[in-house]
């Protein structure tokens, strides 16, 4: 079934209106600037061209893990997560093969920091050459890559460009005023007094009468990329991992933060001068590398970096409004905020996610409820954007602050299952519950939700790659998009709370003049139809479900009559 291109802007237009009321440190600091909710939307937005103006990128293919090595597997009884625990669980998260029904089924893998680094973190790297020996050696690096892509995943790094070590030699030698390092870092006579995003110090002493600019903190001191020499070993860097070793990119830890102008420490023009440059080094070397950058600020911020800089961003807004809203089970803060997205960023071209290594986990968010993180889940894998899941999330294991307690050990088992030995740090509350054993193969569980929506998204190229609009319903706890490209459009329908009759469906033109058919693909609806559309296409108060269960999520394919 091909749509007719002509005119199908137009026929997108939604009328109507619906009116709504990084980095870890050593020590635990707050995090940067919470973002901000967008400003309510009086209307929904139309249509901003036709499908075959959309970009299409490989990345948005694919559904991403990010992973804590040294909490995910632990292959050798240490008690720490490693690589080789990695390569031996790849079956679980992508077995390679579409006939089985088991594997969670993503097709990326984001490693949080494997080089060299004093802190159990990583993020403050010593090597950006090496790999952690906490997780294994380079070949298992090397194996990892070629198994993964085995499979389909591929693998990007999370790359630190802000910071290292005090540990890392240029630090060493530029802190003992080594002419050719002594640039590397920024040092300052005396002690400036300026106070950080947060309120913290960001001149540490050096002894006698010096000081270094660290913005996160004193044992992370900021590189000066206004040397070229510093961006020269950063190319480097991207040379070795990209050609030499063959990873497939970087996530980029807290770029917004790269270049200060005087007090202005974080998204100046530099920083996003810098980045143009380091977008064509990165892609003279492979065409096909993936770039995501955190940048934990507000959309408007964030959209900045996209394209011509880096590939896509994190969008801090988006993640918070989808939890907001199942937090309230109200529709408005993701009604609201997907129309900014939409309205800012190149179709798709932002990471969405829930939560990450820096917060709560979304179980401990939402206080545990099954149904809540099932909601979650839908939101975060049927809508527009490349989604991102943090390990664990699929099973809900539970966490807060401090950052240890978020990043713990994988229960694979009821007894824990990560290693033979002592873990490194404790399993989280509710392991019992919250582990794979548990859950797999169980049919109404958190994880099987999760992979069969990982299923569904992997099977449907629409839920993918494709552009999307909303339906305005009547009721403020249902959430209803279309997603669609040139063969098949699909709708979606989420309800937030409770049990309810059936809402009505609006919308003022469609494609689909001589109505439609929707058969369900996902959830437990039957088939319907509307036979006779208003106008163009349009509906009012259009009811394709008598009843909506609580805490449901349906996904149709719409068939054109013709």
């Amino acid at each position: 079934m091909k749509w007719n291109k002509i005119g199908i802007g137009a026929a997108f237009l939604s009328a109507a209106a619906i009116f709504f009321t990084g980095c870890a440190s050593q020590t635990e600091l707050p995090p940067p600037p919470a973002p901000r909710s967008s400003e309510p939307v009086a209307d929904i937005s139309p249509y901003r061209g036709t499908f075959s103006d959309l970009r299409q990128n490989h990345w948005n293919d694919r559904v991403f893990y990010e992973i804590f090595v040294r909490s995910f597997k632990d292959s050798d009884g240490d008690g720490i997560g490693d690589l080789r625990g990695i390569i031996d669980s790849l079956d679980y998260l992508n077995d390679g093969d579409p006939s089985t029904g088991d594997d969670l089924g993503i097709t990326g893998i984001w490693l949080m920091p494997v080089n060299s680094s004093p802190s159990y973190h990583g993020y403050d790297v010593t090597d950006y050459f090496s790999i952690n020996s906490d997780y294994g050696t380079m070949d298992d690096f090397r194996e990892l890559l070629s198994e993964a892509h085995k499979r389909g995943i591929i693998v990007i790094m999370d790359l630190v460009l802000n910071h290292t070590s005090t540990e890392h030699p240029w630090f060493q030698k530029s802190r003992s005023g080594d002419p050719d390092y002594i640039n590397y870092y920024r040092w300052a006579d005396g002690r400036p007094d300026l106070k950080g995003p947060w309120g913290q110090d960001v001149w540490h002493g050096a002894g006698g009468n010096r000081s270094y600019y660290g913005l996160f903190w004193s044992g992370m001191p900021d590189l000066n990329y206004n040397n070229e020499k510093v961006t020269e070993e950063v190319y480097d860097i991207i040379d070795f991992w990209l050609s030499d070793i063959g990873v497939d990119g970087f996530r980029l830890d807290a770029i917004m933060y790269l270049i200060e102008e005087g007090n202005e420490l974080m998204n100046t023009f530099s920083t996003l001068k810098w980045f143009e440059n380091f977008h064509s080094h990165y892609k003279a070397v492979n065409p096909d590398a993936f770039t995501i950058g955190e940048v934990w600020s507000t959309t408007e911020n964030s959209v900045e970096y996209v394209g011509d800089k880096v590939d896509t961003v994190f969008e801090f807004d988006l993640a918070s409004s989808m939890v907001g809203s199942v937090q309230q089970s109200r529709n408005s803060a993701i009604y609201a905020q997907q129309e900014n997205v939409l309205e800012n960023y190149p179709e798709s071209q932002y990471g969405r996610f829930l939560t990450n290594h820096d917060q709560d986990r979304i179980a401990t968010v939402l206080n545990g409820s099954r149904d809540k993180l099932k909601m979650a889940a839908s939101l975060l894998l049927t809508g527009p954007g490349v989604p991102f899941i943090y390990y664990g999330e699929e099973i809900g294991m539970e966490g807060g602050k401090p950052d240890e307690n978020i990043r713990r050990p994988y229960p694979w088992t009821g007894t824990g299952g990560f290693t033979s030995g002592k873990p490194w740090e404790d399993y989280g509350p509710g392991k019992e519950e919250n582990n794979l054993q548990s859950q797999r193969g169980v049919e109404d569980s958190l994880y099987e939700h999760y992979r069969s929506l990982i299923s569904l998204r992997n099977e449907i190229p629409a839920l993918r790659k494709g552009g999307t609009f909303h339906i305005n319903t009547d009721s403020r706890k249902v959430y209803s998009f279309v997603r669609y490209d040139e063969e098949e459009a699909y709708l979606v329908i989420l309800n937030l709370g409770r049990e309810m009759e059936g809402p009505g469906f609006y919308a003022e033109k469609t494609p689909w003049p001589q109505g439609f058919s929707l058969v369900p693909v996902f959830g437990s609806a039957e088939a319907a139809d509307l036979e006779n559309p208003d106008g163009e296409g349009g509906f009012s108060r259009y009811q394709p479900l008598d009843n909506l269960e609580a805490y449901s999520t349906y996904v149709f394919r719409i068939v054109p009559h013709n």
